[in-house]
């Protein structure tokens, strides 16, 4: 696989936004090893954490090495970069754990096998018996305070207050670029723009210990046109742990994207190709009702992280919600996740039959099970009203028992709506 256009793909993308001058004479030559570091202070990685694990897939893509270094070592201190607060030191077994989730998910993305197979360290390895009089001799000689000084993520944080553990994070990630480069030969380190001073850091203690070349490459901060912060709802951050956000959530994040982001978003976290980019670009121009860029882009990530099993069942719950499916129609999987979209109850069947008749079930019992009436009396007015629909199937008031037989959908579930939007699914126990 050829090394050479690499960096043309990543600037064509929008994915460089500084670097040092040697990168295209690196990246157009054999193969070399490049790598980024992942922060373990959570058990899962987030979307923001996308834009730079696809620089990894590219440089993989044409025949570089990745290698992703978790810092289980560095995770018990905590970058300042980009922070007000100094973060609380976390547990090695915590570390530990949230070290072999992030793996789990980076699997998704980086193939792990073959002659530019992945690596992944972690720098507890090193760092964990490193010695502070041979750290000092060795690494710390080579900075000065003024030189640390002068570095964004130490310079915006001196007025809040900088503990001496987080001032010596920059020294620590410095050794991990030369632990790397001695260990795999890495020769480039990736991150974010928060990260320059620390990578430039690492370039310098290569330099002067090693006497040899490193660079750097980052990637810009990915904001909104609206001015929202990238990777935030309001019910928090997007997580790729589908326990952390649902798969149906994660797909609604990106099928939301602003027309005016979606062409930078397919660039920046797809690999589709420039063609088909730039037509749906134009498609949002000539018929931007449609959005099928925002759900190309949906589909293609959500696939990625959590696979066309998941992306089907968030489809489906989004076409049931907003598109007029019928429930007869959601697969095993899409009643899983609608557990977690609408209100969710389990009831017996006894307390729904209507006058201890278990073959039929009383509609006013279903509204009230579900919460979607507080009495009886609340759910004949809605019944009365023709506001009620199970299964969405509208009904009228004197559609008041239904057959259980045909009530039953996949895996004993019943849909009971109120209205137009608000629905709530009810599991059947016998």
């Amino acid at each position: 696989m050829s090394t050479t256009g690499v960096l043309e793909e990543l600037e064509w993308r929008g994915l460089v936004y500084q670097r040092t001058d040697g990168v295209p004479a690196l990246l157009a030559g054999d193969r070399i090893s490049a790598y980024i570091g992942f922060d373990p202070t959570g058990s899962s990685l987030h979307v923001g954490s996308l834009l730079v694990i696809m620089l990894l897939v590219h440089l993989q893509r044409h025949g570089h090495r990745p290698v992703a270094l978790v810092g289980g070592g560095t995770g018990m201190i905590g970058d300042p970069s980009g922070k007000t607060a100094e973060r609380q030191l976390l547990t090695p077994e915590l570390v530990a754990a949230n070290t072999a989730s992030i793996r789990a998910q980076l699997e998704h993305f980086l193939d792990f096998s073959g002659p530019a197979g992945a690596r992944m360290r972690d720098n507890a390895e090193w760092l964990s018996t490193l010695n502070l009089v041979e750290f000092l001799r060795d690494t710390g000689k080579h900075f000065t305070v003024n030189y640390m000084l002068q570095k964004e993520s130490v310079r915006s944080r001196m007025d809040a207050g900088l503990s001496f553990t987080e001032f010596s994070y920059m020294l620590l990630q410095a050794y991990d670029f030369l632990e790397l480069h001695r260990r795999d030969g890495v020769a480039l380190q990736l991150g974010g723009s928060d990260q320059w001073g620390n990578i430039t850091a690492g370039i310098e203690l290569i330099r002067r210990v090693e006497g040899a070349e490193a660079h750097g490459l980052t990637v810009p901060l990915v904001t909104s046109t609206s001015g929202t912060k990238f990777g935030k709802t309001e019910a928090g951050a997007v997580w790729l742990d589908a326990a952390r956000t649902s798969p149906y959530a994660f797909y609604q994040f990106w099928l939301a994207t602003e027309d005016s982001d979606v062409g930078r978003f397919l660039r920046f976290f797809t690999l589709l190709g420039h063609e088909e980019i730039r037509t749906l670009e134009a498609g949002v121009e000539s018929a931007p009702e449609q959005r099928v860029a925002q759900r190309t882009l949906a589909r293609d990530v959500t696939r990625r992280v959590h696979g066309e099993p998941a992306l089907h069942a968030a489809e489906q719950v989004t076409t049931f919600f907003f598109g007029g499916l019928d429930p007869r129609e959601l697969s095993d999987d899409a009643f899983l996740m609608l557990r977690s979209e609408a209100p969710f109850h389990e009831v017996t069947l006894d307390a729904l039959a209507s006058d201890g008749d278990a073959s039929t079930f009383d509609v006013l019992k279903l509204l009230t099970a579900s919460e979607l009436a507080a009495s009886n009396g609340a759910a004949k007015r809605l019944l009365e009203q023709g506001a009620v629909s199970i299964n969405k199937q509208k009904l009228g008031a004197a559609d008041r028992h239904l057959p259980s037989a045909g009530t039953l959908l996949s895996g004993q579930h019943i849909v009971v709506g109120k209205g137009k939007r608000d629905f709530a699914l009810l599991r059947v126990r016998a």
